[in-house]
């Protein structure tokens, strides 16, 4: 193919589709998603994994349970040898996938089940609020930058106000008042221990971080010369938000997706670790970090694996966000050609 036929070949492209050609050549973005669908997927296997391979219940107590160990039967529970002998010490890691992997904590639980049951709740909650607040950022940010006047100074203020707290205190605070109660608002009640809680939290305290860029580049936009032609022909609001705005404005809600879902699932974390996110008997990455606290000499694998998997996926997931701007970004992409 010639330099002529190939430039037509490329210009005859939609951004769209020339964004997923740089996004599988991407070695970021290979790399991210194999990471992330790896994760994803043992998380989800998590029912498979408790119940037909290590046969256990990683949800109750089990300070009497025993596992086979180089052919013998021990206690997952030792005595502890230590200072007056009182108390006692979760079994460590046998490595074996047919039991206790990871080893115990200190309920005698087995921390690879636990761990993987927390990743789903961990990945879910960070998920679902990362759309949550991605969606609702998106309809607040076009609203307030495209009818501005009173509505936009209505609804600037209230993302100042969200914006005025720092992410932990505003969430923090939020989640000690709501699992106490829980929520209620008229036919809507939302229990304490509900996952609803946390994915809503979450959700709103991160609504300012991207609302207010999307509301920049909408009053931005309303002042270019195609949409002032949409408006002088007598087009209607809607047809111009969704035909000349929304257009524009979605590559760079693309790339805030990924890396507000990391940030996400780091805040569920963080508040799980506080004991006040995911509640017992429930499970996610922040509880079992807190769970190992109190082990961190004598077991430590209870609370380093599921850093490492809060580290491997908040780092996948920004790795992506990075590769996903690049590719989206027609300047980065001509010098990447080049």
């Amino acid at each position: 193919m010639s330099l002529k036929e190939n430039s037509e070949a490329i210009f005859s492209e939609s951004p769209g589709k020339i964004a997923l050609r740089t996004l599988r050549k991407d070695k970021r973005s290979v790399i991210s998603l194999s990471i992330l669908g790896f994760i994803i997927a043992i998380s989800l296997l998590a029912p498979v994994y408790a119940h037909f391979i290590a046969h256990t219940n990683p949800f109750n107590s089990s300070l009497d349970a025993t596992t086979h160990v180089g052919g013998k039967v021990v206690p997952v529970l030792e005595a502890s040898t230590t200072g007056l002998g009182l108390g006692v010490t979760p079994i460590g890691p046998t490595w074996n996938p047919t039991g206790y992997f990871l080893g115990a904590d200190g309920q005698g639980r087995d921390v690879m089940a636990r761990l993987l049951y927390g990743g789903r709740n961990t990945l879910l909650i960070g998920a679902s609020a990362g759309i949550i607040c991605i969606v609702l950022a998106l309809l607040i940010g076009v609203i307030a930058g495209y009818r501005k006047g009173w509505i936009d100074s209505i609804l600037s203020r209230l993302l100042d106000v969200i914006w005025a707290f720092p992410v932990y205190l505003l969430a923090i605070s939020l989640s000690v008042v709501l699992l106490t109660s829980g929520l209620k608002l008229g036919f809507i009640h939302v229990g304490p221990g509900s996952f609803a809680l946390p994915i809503l939290i979450i959700g709103i305290v991160y609504i300012p971080y991207v609302a207010r860029p999307i509301r920049a580049q909408v009053l931005s936009l309303r002042e270019r010369e195609f949409v002032r032609a949409a408006v002088g022909i007598g087009a209607k609001d809607s047809t111009i938000i969704f035909r000349e705005i929304l257009p524009n404005i979605i590559p760079s809600v693309l790339v805030f997706v990924p890396i507000i879902i990391a940030l996400c699932m780091l805040t569920e974390s963080a508040l799980s670790f506080l004991s006040i996110g995911v509640q017992p008997p429930q499970a996610s990455w922040g509880t079992i970090i807190n769970d190992g606290l109190a082990l961190l000499y004598t077991r430590p694998w209870v609370g380093i694996a599921p850093g490492l998997f809060i580290v491997l996926t908040a780092a996948s997931l920004n790795l992506y966000g990075d590769a996903v701007r690049d590719a989206l970004d027609p300047k980065t992409r001509s010098r990447g050609d080049a």
